[in-house]
């Protein structure tokens, strides 16, 4: 009996882990297939989301997702772009003003083009921030700038935030340049998807997971 028993328990424990390995594998592989694709429906609003900026000047990761979301305005995606993000303790400026000022100084973006959404430490709170604008506003539908590698996890946010959302990602910047940078980044925004979509929460860290 107790043979039996022992041998259950070796099967359900085995069971566990083939069904845990399958599910980190499964969404691994739906972050790259996420990655890889580029929608760009017209849209209400452009959304770029924010990453590191120094003084008020975007960095290297930032500038590309900027860079990105002005090539989509100016082929008309969307009649507004919306930054978003805030700041961490002693920065003077906010990413979402970064990334607007960078918009309006470098692409001429008008003011009435631009939404600056000041809110958010990471990508849940930002897009919480940015789906009650939507709501004032009676917006419904955005295109996500970001990584390739945090699409999939920032349009999730979005949808559940109430956003109708597609992604188009960046295909320039530090973090595609390399296979290493790239698996790298693959493997953090699985653990975070995963934590995301069992806790309902986040987590701050590197850029593509907050």
């Amino acid at each position: 009996m107790a043979v039996r028993i022992r041998s259950l328990v070796v099967r359900l424990v085995g069971a566990a882990v083939l069904a845990v390995l399958l599910l980190v594998a499964s969404t691994a592989l739906a972050i790259w297939w996420t990655a890889r694709q580029d929608s760009r429906p017209t849209s209400d609003a452009i959304v770029v989301l924010g990453s590191a900026q120094y003084n008020g000047v975007p960095s290297s990761i930032f500038e590309a997702r900027l860079e990105h979301a002005l090539k989509l305005y100016e082929q008309g995606v969307a009649p507004v772009i919306v930054t978003v993000g805030g700041k961490a303790a002693g920065d003077q400026f906010t990413e979402a003003e970064a990334g607007a000022q960078y918009l309006a100084e470098d692409g001429d973006v008008p003011d009435d083009a631009l939404l600056a959404i000041e809110e958010g430490v990471d990508t849940l709170e930002s897009m919480r921030a940015v789906g009650r604008a939507f709501a004032e506003r009676g917006w419904e539908s955005a295109v996500l700038v970001t990584d390739p590698w945090h699409a999939m996890r920032a349009e999730r946010m979005a949808e559940d935030a109430g956003i109708t959302a597609e992604s188009s990602p960046t295909r320039q910047g530090p973090a595609v340049q390399t296979r290493t940078t790239q698996f790298r980044y693959i493997l953090r925004e699985t653990a975070a998807y995963l934590l995301y979509r069992v806790t309902g929460e986040s987590v701050a860290g590197a850029p593509g997971i907050g």
